[in-house]
């Protein structure tokens, strides 16, 4: 069994590529087995929407690395990538997260005060586009993932880089859609959502970015 198996979620890696970078990567600690577990058997097949341990791990590294202070978080669930992120913030460091289900991150709310997190994230439960609106416009922030609903990334991504600091890194998740982008006759709303958006992302004058091929596609744009 390799290391990340618990949290495996990287179905466009063939060949056994997945299971040689996972045995090759920092393994999550018991308390995101136990959140990834405990997600699982609570919410069954919604536990998809949970990310996978390697791209967890690269949170903890962007974050700490580029010694980012202040995060935004759109679209948290029931917590695995908020602890994540909040591991690579200081101690005074501040994570806002932003999520519409009570239900959802009230596990995550268990799960931050277990990890000893809780005084570093803030919760916000709303639709994320009222809440990053009403932010001061002041580009204050160092870092910020987006992984909510497909349909809603460019208005998230534009609300966000304006408040991001010059610099500053956007982290989008399931760019890739299993795969799907590269089926141009899509009907599906999600798929032809993230293929305009990437698109999109590919041409803005604003950033520098690249799209990964981490768990189901990340896409890592710097304010320049």
């Amino acid at each position: 069994m390799s290391a990340l198996d618990p949290t495996a979620q990287s179905p466009i890696l063939a060949h056994g590529i997945y299971p040689y970078l996972a045995a090759r990567c920092s393994p999550p600690d018991e308390l995101l087995i136990d959140l990834f577990a405990e997600t699982r058997q609570k919410f069954g097949e919604r536990s998809v929407m949970q990310i996978g341990a390697e791209l967890g791990a690269l949170l903890t590294i962007l974050t700490a690395s580029t010694g980012a202070r202040r995060a935004i978080e759109v679209g948290t669930f029931t917590g695995y990538s908020s602890i994540c992120i909040a591991r690579g913030l200081p101690d005074d460091g501040h994570l806002l997260c932003c999520d519409v289900s009570e239900e959802w991150t009230s596990l995550a709310r268990h799960y931050w005060k277990r990890a000893g997190l809780d005084g570093r994230i803030e919760l916000r439960l709303g639709p994320a586009a009222d809440t990053i609106a009403a932010l001061p416009a002041e580009p204050v922030y160092d870092i910020a993932l987006i992984d909510a609903d497909k349909t809603s990334y460019p208005i998230y991504y534009d609300l966000l880089v304006p408040r991001l600091r010059p610099g500053g890194l956007i982290l989008v998740d399931n760019v890739l859609q299993n795969g799907k982008v590269l089926d141009e006759r899509s009907q599906d709303a999600d798929v032809r959502a993230i293929q305009a958006f990437n698109e999109a992302v590919a041409v803005d004058d604003r950033v520098q970015a690249v799209l990964l091929a981490v768990s189901d596609g990340l896409t890592i744009a710097r304010k320049l």
